[in-house]
C-alpha cells in the first residue's frame, strides 16, 4: 500500500508558508516526516495531523479468505476406534459439497494416554460442518448425552 508522500517545498506551497517554517516544524517535531537522503517527505496523513483536516481515506483491502483452526482432543479412546474415526473424518473433510479451498486435517493418537487429537483447519462454515460430524460419532462410540 502506497500513501502520498510531499516534499518540503510542495507542503509550504500547500499551506502558504515559507519553506524554513516547515522545516522548523519538523524539527520541533509538530510535523512528522521522513528523512530520506538529504530531503524531508511529509505523508499526507502526517499533513491532515498538522492541519486538523481529515486525513485522506486510505483504500480498504479486501478482505481475504477467512480461516479456522481446531484442535479437538478427545481421551478414553481405543486405538481401534480412534483409527476408525480418522477415517471417518477425513472422508468427511474429503466429501464437502462447498466449492472452496479443502479442509486440511491431521489426526494423532497417543497409546499412553488413550487419547486422540484432531487438527483443522479450513474454511469456518466446513469446520463447523466437520465438527458436528464428530460431535454426532463421538454421541454414537463414546455413549455420550
Amino acid at each position: 500500500m502506497t500513501e502520498e508522500m510531499y516534499s518540503v517545498e510542495q507542503v509550504a506551497e500547500r499551506l502558504g508558508l515559507h519553506v524554513r517554517t516547515v522545516r522548523g516544524y519538523i524539527r520541533s517535531g509538530q510535523l512528522r516526516a521522513a528523512r530520506i537522503g538529504k530531503q524531508y517527505r511529509i505523508a499526507a496523513r502526517d499533513l491532515a495531523a498538522l492541519t486538523g483536516s481529515a486525513a485522506p481515506a486510505a483504500p480498504v483491502p479486501p478482505a481475504g479468505p477467512v480461516e479456522v483452526s481446531s484442535i479437538v482432543r478427545i481421551d478414553g479412546v481405543d486405538r481401534g476406534a480412534a483409527d476408525r474415526l480418522g477415517t471417518l473424518v477425513q472422508a468427511g473433510a474429503a466429501t464437502r459439497h462447498d466449492p472452496g479451498p479443502p479442509l486440511r486435517l491431521q489426526t494423532m493418537y497417543d497409546d499412553e494416554r488413550n487419547r486422540m487429537t484432531l487438527v483443522i483447519l479450513g474454511d469456518p462454515t466446513a469446520t463447523a460442518d466437520l465438527l458436528r460430524l464428530v460431535d454426532s460419532v463421538l454421541d454414537g462410540v463414546l455413549g455420550r448425552d
